[in-house]
């Protein structure tokens, strides 16, 4: 699933709805519970017009006063079981309906964690967001609610149905007369309701994805005063979800006219054929009342078949888009091949003639036929200007993304033979661009790991020259960071970060330009802990500074995605120009 893909008009099908099944299977025990309730309470609706026929058969007179006051005792008693039943049915629907959209959003969930960065890369984030939040919110709304509203509305009319038939043959068959009148506009109009759902989905998912990525620069926005600008895009993505929604209510409403005309219209004409019946004496009072109250059933579970058709419809469109993104397979995957990781990896890394370039751009290579030994232990610096490829070399050896030919290999095992999670796990990554989560300092610090005791977070902050600033915070360990870590500067982010990576003990380090945006205050420390952590650690380090360069055992000197050089920097600045250059220009001064 791309951004490009969602623009694209699909025709939603009511035949998604199938995929609930599988969902709502673990709670067959509570389901049975509810259509029993479902029965019970469809059967004292039934039987309070029967009572009725008979009060009025029997007329309103004192000699049958305690006959009448049987029946409208027999009335309220049949009237509190069917409340009773109803209520304990739509609890009970409720919360299977609760279960399944939580199920089913742990299941989207999951299925985005295991996407690949070419889905990230071609996907809004907004855009996933709708799918966990706002599809799954349909879908529970037919679980808890249209599914229970359309089997009791089934039931309803099945039962007033076959009660009409047994009350008068010669009526009900007026009645049946009228059936494709009303089928008719519920199929065809509810067609057109379903194809305006799915476009009112993805409306409302492009404004979620508008306002996802505006509040996320939101710094950005306000410094070049751009609220105005962003305020008017926002309204009018919401105005064009808002006219999508306007379009399929007025779909709803249309068929609901219709229906309610032919339906309505239908009973007022069988009432005054019934009524000449009456008149005629082919018929007792009490028996066209009876079939009145069934025909007004009926009636009005059809009609609310008719609405839950239209949001069956609608749940059908945000099926469709939460079918897409969980037939949406990740491009690097596990092969079947693949071994649990036994043995400790040691940190010998070899790269040999790599091919890559990015799929969104496949004609512009990024790496070109690349060779590169990283012995366990050494300290490599990659330098080049930009562009040269040094963080995708990253990406490559965490397999973010796969070359189109060549190949990476850990401790002499290719790294695809390896499980993900295990490949990715003897990686410590530090970046120029922190991630710190809004959570505490210390759940930050013991993300890569499970289970950390509180003596493995002090120790890793204090290696960080962490443990300084987090101990000067209100609740020290304990404290909120803020979202992004708002709370915190820049350098105190990147020793955070930093102490992550050392909490999980990596074989192998890799560090993006990790002190470049910092002050020389918070570089020296920074510094400082990298120095420590990368001590007979096999580190790939993207270097910025000259004193990162200069410790390294060995320089890479990168350009359009080849190794134009390799050796030490005093070596480099005699036998490279562009080694002298990017000296010259970077490390200078």
């Amino acid at each position: 699933m791309t951004a490009e893909k969602d623009q694209q008009p699909t025709s939603g099908k009511i035949s998604h709805l199938k995929l609930i099944g599988p969902l709502v299977t673990p709670y067959r025990r509570y389901i049975g519970i509810a259509l029993l309730l479902l029965a019970l309470g469809a059967a004292a609706n039934l039987a309070i017009p029967v009572a009725f026929k008979q009060m009025i058969d029997l007329g309103f007179s004192a000699e049958n006063k305690d006959t009448l006051s049987y029946y409208f005792v027999v009335v309220l008693l049949v009237s509190s079981a069917m409340v009773i039943f109803t209520s304990l049915r739509y609890f009970w629907v409720s919360w299977i309906g609760q279960k399944v959209v939580t199920d089913l959003r742990k299941k989207v969930y999951e299925q985005v964690m295991k996407q690949s960065a070419l889905f990230f890369e071609s996907t809004k984030t907004g855009e996933i967001l709708s799918r966990i939040n706002t599809d799954t919110t349909l879908v529970e709304t037919v679980v808890g609610s249209t599914f229970s509203i359309a089997l009791r509305s089934a039931v309803t009319f099945i039962g007033a149905v076959v009660m009409m038939v047994v009350s008068s043959h010669k009526l009900a068959g007026y009645i049946a007369l009228m059936i494709p009148l009303v089928v008719l506009p519920i199929v065809v109009v509810g067609r057109k309701i379903q194809k305006l759902s799915k476009i009112e989905q993805d409306r409302i998912a492009d404004s979620s994805a508008m306002a996802t990525e505006t509040i996320n620069a939101i710094a950005t926005v306000q410094a070049y005063a751009q609220e105005t600008k962003e305020n008017n895009a926002f309204s009018g993505a919401i105005n064009k979800a808002f006219e999508a929604s306007v379009d399929s209510i007025r779909m709803t409403t249309i068929m609901s006219i219709i229906v309610g005309l032919v339906i309505f219209g239908g009973i007022v004409t069988v009432l005054w054929l019934g009524a000449t019946d009456v008149i005629n004496g082919l018929m007792t009072a009490g028996t066209l009342s009876q079939f009145v109250m069934y025909a007004i059933m009926a009636a009005t579970s059809t009609g609310a078949l008719t609405t839950v058709w239209s949001e069956l419809k609608k749940a059908a469109g945000a099926l469709e888009r939460i079918v897409e993104l969980m037939n949406t397979q990740p491009d690097i995957v596990d092969t079947p091949e693949v071994t649990e990781l036994t043995v400790p990896i040691i940190g010998n890394l070899s790269l040999k003639q790599v091919q890559f370039a990015y799929p969104s751009r496949p004609e512009r290579a990024v790496l070109n036929d690349l060779n590169l030994e990283v012995p366990a232990g050494q300290t490599i610096a990659v330098v080049g200007p930009s562009g040269a490829g040094k963080s995708t070399l990253f990406q490559l050896l965490m397999r973010f993304y796969e070359p189109q030919s060549g190949d990476i290999y850990l401790d002499g095992k290719n790294i695809k033979d390896y499980r993900i999670q295990d490949l990715r796990a003897q990686f410590a990554l530090v970046a120029q661009d922190v991630t710190i989560f809004s959570t505490t300092a210390s759940l930050n610090i013991a993300y890569g790991i499970d289970q950390a005791t509180e003596q493995q977070i002090k120790k890793a902050a204090q290696l960080a020259h962490a443990d300084e600033f987090i101990t000067q915070l209100e609740s020290g360990y304990d404290t909120y960071l803020g979202e992004r870590g708002v709370r915190l500067s820049g350098g105190q982010a990147q020793r955070l970060s930093i102490a992550r990576a050392i909490i999980t003990e990596p074989p192998v380090l890799l560090l993006d330009e990790a002190t470049s945006a910092l002050d020389a205050a918070s570089e020296r420390l920074v510094q400082e802990a990298l120095s420590d952590i990368m001590k007979d650690r096999t580190t790939l380090v993207i270097a910025h500074r000259l004193a990162t360069v200069r410790q390294a055992d060995s320089i890479v000197v990168m350009d359009q995605g080849c190794i134009v050089a390799q050796g030490r920097h005093e070596e480099l600045l005699e036998s490279s120009p562009l080694y002298c250059e990017l000296a010259r220009l970077q490390f200078s001064g």
